[in-house]
């Protein structure tokens, strides 16, 4: 998998370099995640990603919807946790924006 890394280090000047990322054991195998969440300690920012069963999550909707009392708290499966330097959360929000403007501009010209 090849990503180009736009980083700005000193905050002064942008450099683009191609990285080149190799599998570490089950490191390429896809992880479902359908839930995420982020806290910052330490100068670190934790990203959690979790699995919450599509029905559970559906039946919390339709309680949802019909003013039923919802549950406190839910399950999941943690499925991974990542701790990212804050620069590099930076980077990943600078990479998330890019794609998804990406796909807007890709719905709006099928839509054209």
């Amino acid at each position: 998998m090849t990503e180009e890394n736009n980083s700005k280090p000193n905050g002064t000047q942008s450099v683009t370099l191609k990285v080149r990322l190799k599998s570490n054991g089950h490191g390429d195998q896809p992880i479902l995640a359908n839930y995420s969440t982020i806290g910052v300690a330490q100068g670190l920012a934790h990203v959690d990603f979790g699995f919450i069963e599509p029905p559970v999550i559906a039946a919390v909707m339709r309680r949802a919807q019909t003013g039923g009392a919802l549950p406190k708290h839910l399950e999941g499966k943690l499925a991974t946790r990542v701790a990212l330097p804050l620069d590099a959360v930076l980077r990943l929000q600078q990479q998330l924006t890019q794609v998804l403007t990406g796909l807007r501009q890709s719905r709006i010209s099928k839509k054209s």
